[in-house]
């Protein structure tokens, strides 16, 4: 079991492949401490970041793949878009990386179809840190928003002009008006 903040390897969060036994899965407990929640919280631009966790299991494949299915939480707090009020989300997701050894960089044509985004190159030791990094970066809300937020609606024109709303703007607006003449033309 690797748990950061409680064993007496609380300060490595670098797993190397050759140290775990390669016959049985190796459980994952991964709660980074204040520093690092502070240190990744300031790279992805949060206010704040409230708790982070990793807990799964990494299992060999094979001779010499490796497998890491694991849950991933976390409580971020960023800036509604709106208001610029807090907004606090919980974040629930699976995490799944598989690790191969003989790995070969697919082409653009091969990436799009194969659709495989969770293989990557074996690397010699896997960093608990980095994984929970990627995985928050990936479920972060890009557009928080408050409850109850609602963007404003701004109409701007020249004195003595009527201005156009969100309504005139959309694509099938004119479309519509159109076929309303059309279908009753003693209206106009």
């Amino acid at each position: 079991m690797i748990k950061k903040d409680s064993s007496p390897m609380a300060k490595t969060t670098v797993l190397r492949l050759a140290d775990l036994p390669n016959r049985k899965p190796t459980h994952i407990n991964y709660t980074p401490d204040a520093e690092v929640l502070k240190q990744l919280a300031s790279e992805m631009d949060l206010s704040a970041l409230r708790k982070l966790r990793l807990e799964g299991t990494l299992k060999p494949l094979g001779n010499r793949d490796w497998q890491l299915d694991a849950r991933f939480g976390a409580t971020v707090v960023q800036p509604c878009v709106v208001t610029l009020d807090p907004v606090s989300t919980r974040i629930e997701e699976s995490v799944e990386r598989r690790y191969i050894a003989n790995w070969e960089t697919p082409s653009d044509a091969e990436a799009e179809m194969d659709g495989d985004d969770i293989s990557e190159p074996l690397p010699e030791a896997i960093d608990l840190t980095e994984v929970v990094a990627e995985a928050l970066a990936l479920s972060v809300p890009r557009y928080p928003r408050a409850e109850g937020a609602k963007l404003g609606e701004i109409n701007v024109t020249e004195p003595g002009q009527e201005a156009m709303t969100d309504e005139d703007v959309k694509p099938f607006a004119g479309l519509a008006a159109l076929k309303a003449k059309l279908e009753n033309p003693e209206d106009t």
